[in-house]
């Protein structure tokens, strides 16, 4: 990068804004002028605004819902409920329909969308997780993914206690006092993953009288603090799973967090732990925890996900029969009233282009057509830098809280529209780390605002010919909150820089280490 700097750096502060507006006019942009670009993809399609003159949409409930958001839809559309279809009847029933609302159980793959023929246009997904819709497939096929705003963390916060509690109680009947579970006062709760679901856990915990550690190397170390709650790294993680009477997993499922508790983690438990896991399946090895039952190491274990789909029954029966083993179905996200509501009127708006679908939609639209393709190269470094700087930060760093990108150009700011790069850099840092979040064009901010996690841009002016766009991008923690005072680590370790060169996105340097010869990033097609 050149060092002449021909003016002044400016930072502006970056506010919340959940409605993807014309970078010209301010006002928001019609759905026909909206590409979509798949993260990672191979292709972008348009989708048009669809309006429905003269005759009603139909929309699919393929599971369950109640009765308030069933009312909703029905004061707007034709709907069809129906329930347990195999997976023929459903390709059969959604090339008739315009929507599509599900639950957990319903997969909704590719074929769903073949199926469909182009004309299902939305699938609504309520609870937590996307586990069964192909998120990517859906953005290929021009089909618009939602779910309800409001969160349904409480119910599964209030879930997991309550396991928990059926499990002391379990203990207190069987009459073992060396396990000393009949009580949870005083007794230790390690928490995994301190998103939504994790903190509300927290919060009740503390209330019975529980001490609580939360294992998050993401969370904002304040945060934690202010509801009591200490942070433990994983490079500690064998001591709080030592001292640790109650084990409850609240992870998204991803490459990172496969098998959390597996074979060589459960010798390191204190003996007689009780473990919940009412997040995902996959965060737990089965066949670990049976033998970890057996031996003794695990009093009493709580589960209603499972790695794969409990119609492959016979692959758990050791799990399932185990008399110490509580298994309930993966239902409380349906628990909490309102859900059906906010997910209906979430259908209803995308099916009428209302254009509120910042706060619901999980594969909103990323880039506009005006966007120059010269551009495009930097929006996938954007993102590449964002998940870089988190590898970078998680060996250290007790939470994120001031995230500074700098971008280096001999063109004027006004040449340059940052929202997308700034949503990119986001989405890098908090869309692999958390199953609740999607993140797009119109969230972007408003989320890492809820996140607590402060953003501020800074532009470097280059002498030169202003032939690219951009010559670097930077992104760093400016402000670093260690989980310990003894960290090793200095602040210019968390810093991650990239640039495009001949068409493609590079990652150039990681912490104070040159990267470039050997660390290049697929192309955008």
């Amino acid at each position: 990068m050149s060092s002449a700097v021909a003016g002044a750096c400016f930072s502006i502060s970056v506010a919340a804004n959940n409605s993807l507006k014309n970078s010209s006019s301010g006002s928001p942009l019609p759905f026909s002028s909206i590409a979509f670009i798949p993260s990672r993809g191979r292709r972008s399609i348009t989708l048009q605004r669809r309006c429905y003159v003269g005759s009603k949409p139909t929309i699919l409930v393929a599971e369950k819902i109640g009765e308030d958001g069933l009312k909703v839809l029905e004061g707007f559309a034709n709907v069809d409920c129906s329930y347990n279809m195999t997976p023929e009847e459903l390709y059969t029933k959604v090339s008739l329909c315009d929507a599509l609302i599900v639950h957990s159980e319903t997969m909704v793959g590719r074929k769903v969308f073949e199926s469909s023929r182009g004309r299902l246009k939305v699938v609504g997904r309520a609870g937590a997780g996307l586990g069964n819709v192909d998120l990517r497939t859906a953005t290929e096929f021009g089909c618009l993914v939602v779910k309800a705003p409001r969160p349904n963390s409480i119910a599964a916060a209030e879930h997991a206690i309550a396991l928990m509690t059926a499990m002391a109680q379990a203990e207190a009947k069987a009459g073992d006092d060396q396990l000393e579970m009949n009580k949870l006062v005083g007794k230790t709760l390690l928490v995994f993953g301190f998103g939504k679901v994790g903190a509300e856990v927290a919060r009740r915990a503390k209330g019975l009288g529980m001490r609580v550690l939360a294992c998050d190397p993401f969370v904002v170390a304040d945060r934690a603090h202010a509801i009591g709650v200490d942070l433990v790294s994983f490079s500690s993680l064998s001591k709080a799973l030592a001292n640790a009477d109650f084990i409850s997993l609240h992870l998204p499922l991803n490459v990172r967090t496969w098998l959390t508790l597996s074979d060589h983690r459960f010798p390191y438990m204190k003996k007689g732990v009780c473990i919940v896991n009412v997040s995902h399946g996959g965060l737990i090895q089965e066949d670990g925890l049976v033998e970890a039952l057996d031996s003794g190491i695990v009093a009493r274990a709580a589960i209603d996900v499972f790695t794969e789909d409990l119609h492959e029954w016979y692959k758990y029966t050791k799990l399932l029969q185990h008399e110490r083993v509580t298994v309930i179905p993966h239902l409380a996200a349906s628990t909490q009233k309102g859900v059906s509501t906010d997910l209906a009127e979430a259908v209803v708006g995308a099916l009428n282009g209302g254009g509120e679908l910042a706060a619901t939609a999980l594969n909103a639209p990323m880039v506009s057509p005006a966007v120059p393709t010269e551009l495009k190269p930097y929006v996938e470094l954007a993102e590449v830098l964002g998940d870089s700087l988190m590898q970078v930060a998680s060996r250290g760093v007790g939470g994120l809280k001031n995230v500074k990108i700098t971008y280096a150009s001999a063109r004027a700011t006004d040449d340059l529209d940052t929202r997308l790069l700034r949503a990119m850099v986001i989405k890098g840092i908090l869309e692999p780390i958390s199953s609740e979040l999607y993140v797009n064009l119109a969230n972007a901010d408003f989320i890492a605002k809820q996140k607590g996690m402060r953003l501020s841009e800074e532009f470097v002016f280059l002498d030169g010919s202003p032939e690219s766009p951009l010559e670097t991008i930077t992104v760093q923690l400016d402000i670093v909150k260690f989980m310990y005072p003894e960290s090793i680590y200095p602040r210019a370790d968390f810093k991650v820089e990239g640039k495009v060169k001949d068409g493609l996105p590079y990652l150039i340097k990681q912490g104070r280490i040159n990267v470039e010869s050997n660390c290049v990033v697929g192309r955008i097609m």
